[in-house]
């Protein structure tokens, strides 16, 4: 299973998300020539070498027309703050970010992976604003660097091709952004709707740690959001953004990135365990609970009986479920149980690498979950499919004979 694990605790950026995943690369050189031929209208990325408090990591650097898109827009806003009357902000609407996404000389996939995350983008801009989608005009997020960020970050994913994608939760900073718009808080309005239930927190550094970039990026390709993980890493990569951060002191704080690869069977992830003891509920309405809550996205649901207070006879409901859906969880069993009160306790799970595949037979296709890791391989034809076909040809399930490899 190839693993890919987002440390985000000292921010996330778009560059330094392209940075940190392009030391992830085989061939970064290589990458980098072949992306600097998709298209991308007058842009170049050139890999530089950033080094942050004796920490040295990859850097990216765009570059408009020879000139690196900071410096043009630190140009036009000197000019449109001294000479107003003379000098207009150039501001990029979807339509013109999609039809330059969609001649690009890339596959459909990745094209479709852009429009998503530049999707999520304009749906936080038009609820920050009150507009449609197709009214907002992008400012600092149209700009070409910006594009080239987000291309660089979808490529790399496909061509990196992880199973899974972890984020730790994210470092947003505190404080004030200076934007197109005036000075807003930190995390600024468009990066907080993206964040919308992701879990964020403000750290000890003022500044703007996550951009509406950075955090569109983390949302649409991330399976889980945790606050800690094991893995068995194979490679690290580490991404430096432009900008710098100082404590009170003047010391400099590391605004970074990194990227841990596993490739490895042998998994543990974290999950969560909501229980609650229920004595005033038939059997049909806990069986008719357990369906709907395994429906909503648990992992498992399963019921016990005990003996409550004043010895009386009732039902203990247990739920496990992935960190980053407790609450819509806890939210589900309130709303189909009489329970008042739910317990939360975590737990780290050892898991297989698990996989699915269709087996053709005489009778028909059959799904076979197969599942490996930890030295063991194991496999079982799924039950529906079985039952489907003993039913059609009269015969019992464990006669329905289907031969795979493990």
């Amino acid at each position: 299973m190839r693993t890919v694990y987002f440390e985000c605790n000292m921010g996330a950026a778009g560059d330094m998300l392209m940075s940190a995943l392009l030391e992830l690369h085989p061939d970064a050189e290589r990458f980098i020539e072949r992306f600097n031929n998709i298209g991308i209208p007058n842009v170049k990325v050139e890999r530089t070498n950033v080094v942050k408090c004796g920490i040295s990591a990859a850097g990216v650097r765009v570059l408009v027309n020879g000139v690196e898109e900071e410096d043009i827009i630190h140009e036009k806003h000197h000019a449109h703050n001294h000479e107003h009357e003379h000098h207009e902000h150039h501001h990029t609407g979807m339509k013109e970010i999609k039809n330059i996404i969609n001649n690009l000389n890339v596959s459909d996939k990745i094209k479709t992976d852009i429009i998503s995350v530049y999707n999520l983008i304009a749906e936080a801009e038009g609820q920050a604003h009150g507009k449609e989608i197709d009214q907002i005009h992008f400012h600092e997020v149209g700009s070409m660097d910006a594009v080239a960020d987000i291309a660089g970050v979808c490529m790399l994913i496909d061509e990196l091709k992880p199973d899974k994608i972890y984020t730790s939760y994210i470092n947003v900073g505190y404080g004030h952004v200076k934007c197109a718009h005036g000075i807003l808080p930190v995390p600024a309005p468009a990066t907080a709707y993206i964040l919308k239930d992701v879990p964020i927190y403000s750290g000890n550094v003022e500044g703007e740690l996550c951009t509406p970039t950075g955090a569109a990026l983390l949302k649409y390709f991330t399976d889980e959001f945790v606050d800690n993980i094991s893995l068995k890493t194979v490679d690290i990569g580490c991404g430096m953004g432009k900008r710098h951060f100082y404590d009170s002191d003047g010391v400099e704080i590391l605004s970074a990135v990194r990227v841990m690869l596993s490739e490895n069977d042998d998994m543990r992830d974290k999950v969560i365990t909501l229980s609650c003891n229920i004595d005033d509920m038939t059997g049909e309405e806990i069986g008719f609970a357990v369906e709907r809550l395994m429906d909503k996205g648990a992992l498992d649901v399963f019921t016990m009986p005990v003996y409550m207070k004043k010895n009386r006879p009732g039902v203990l409901l247990t739920l496990i479920c992935r960190e980053n859906n407790k609450q819509e969880m806890a939210e589900m069993i309130f709303k189909y149980t009489s329970t008042i009160g739910i317990r939360e306790t975590s737990s780290a799970r050892y898991i297989l690498d698990r996989k699915e595949e269709v087996v053709q037979t005489s009778s028909g296709d059959v799904r076979v979950k197969k599942a490996s890791g930890f030295g063991v391989s194991k496999g079982k034809a799924e039950y529906e499919d079985l039952k489907k076909i003993a039913l059609e040809k009269d015969i019992a399930v464990r006669d329905v004979k289907v031969d795979f490899d493990i």
